[in-house]
């Protein structure tokens, strides 16, 4: 059986992203998965001892590929360029669109990268980098799933606080539409993945809303919020104008495919390269500004059998096209390890 080291953190099969959406689907398409919880080691024996013990690891096990989802400078370029002269290295990168700098650096250093941005491809060619897969990212379908649960929801958000997602929300709740919001930041606090997916089952409206820097001016001048809000979103367009690492473009996530395949019906923001996945209006619904996102709310909880018919078909080409395990064995074949 072939072997590969999943370097990722944190790997608790509980509350993992990265355990129940890389290590499990390697798992069920034949790969034998040594995990290396580089958060976990470097508790340990520190930053260098980690680096070091991942190498001893590569070089005992001899695995086919070593799969890095990087967080932040935890690696030491070095090390990572000494397990490339033995194997094949991923970095599967999640945030390239806007953390350029960054993702430039480790294209450097590991064999391969990935980039979930629909023009990844082409801007990392422009920058000279050919070691490039395009790669969005999907769910794993077995743990993201349909339940026969009751509609006990009208509007539901989960996901972290931001002030623009706070705006869009208050903007809803104003209007008369009741809202129920989780996840860090908010005063109902973070919930379980469980607790997650049954809410995506349990909702007639899951929302999906931007967290990156808005240019909106009626967003930038509201004076509908509380003085602290307003300050704290000044403050972040000022940053935006002199740091290169705050995300001021979205991108799409795994949230879009997380509320399909659990047959919930979602409501989301636009970003380019959705269309290529989903059929707009037909298998997810978009807006575009918030008094469109009032305007398909209403219009949405109004008419269920159109909802539940998208929602449907949003399942449908979930299972089909965007599992994890499809992925990861695309990612493979273009490393011809499949």
């Amino acid at each position: 059986m072939k072997k590969i080291i999943l370097v990722a953190a944190p790997l608790d099969p509980v509350i993992s992203y990265e355990y129940c959406n890389f290590l499990k689907p390697f798992e069920k398409i034949g790969y034998s998965v040594i995990p290396f919880d580089f958060l976990e080691h470097m508790r340990t024996v520190g930053r260098e001892g980690m680096n070091r013990k991942l190498l001893e690891v590569v070089l005992r096990e001899e695995p086919e590929l070593v799969f890095f989802v990087p967080h932040t400078d935890q690696f030491i370029p070095e090390i990572i360029d000494e397990i490339g002269r033995h194997t094949t290295t991923l970095g599967y990168l999640f945030d390239d669109m806007w953390r350029i700098e960054y993702s430039r650096f480790w294209a450097r250093h590991f064999k391969f990268v990935t980039t979930s941005d629909v023009d990844g491809l082409r801007k990392f060619g422009d920058a000279g980098f050919k070691n490039v897969i395009y790669s969005p990212f999907a769910c794993n379908t077995e743990i993201y799933c349909k339940k026969d649960l009751p509609k006990v929801y009208d509007v539901t958000f989960v996901g972290q606080y931001h002030p623009y997602r706070e705006w869009c929300i208050r903007h809803l709740r104003r209007s008369g539409i009741d809202v129920k919001v989780w996840g860090a930041g908010w005063p109902s606090g973070m919930i379980s993945s469980k607790e997650m997916i049954d809410i995506f089952n349990q909702s007639r409206i899951n929302l999906n809303l931007s967290n990156s820097v808005s240019w909106d001016i009626r967003y930038l001048t509201s004076l509908s919020r509380p003085i602290k809000s307003t300050l704290r979103v000044w403050r972040q367009a000022a940053c935006a104008l002199t740091r290169p690492d705050m995300k001021t473009v979205e991108q799409v996530k795994g949230r879009h495919f997380e509320i399909n395949a659990c047959g919930g019906f979602q409501l989301s923001y636009y970003v380019k390269g959705l269309e290529s996945l989903y059929a707009i209006g037909d298998e997810i619904a978009l807006f575009v500004a918030p008094d469109d996102l009032l305007n398909k709310t209403r219009y949405y909880l109004y008419h269920e059998v159109e909802r539940e018919a998208i929602a449907r078909r949003s399942r449908e080409r979930t299972l089909r096209d965007h599992t994890m395990e499809k992925r990861l064995q695309d990612i493979l074949k273009y490393l011809k390890l499949g």
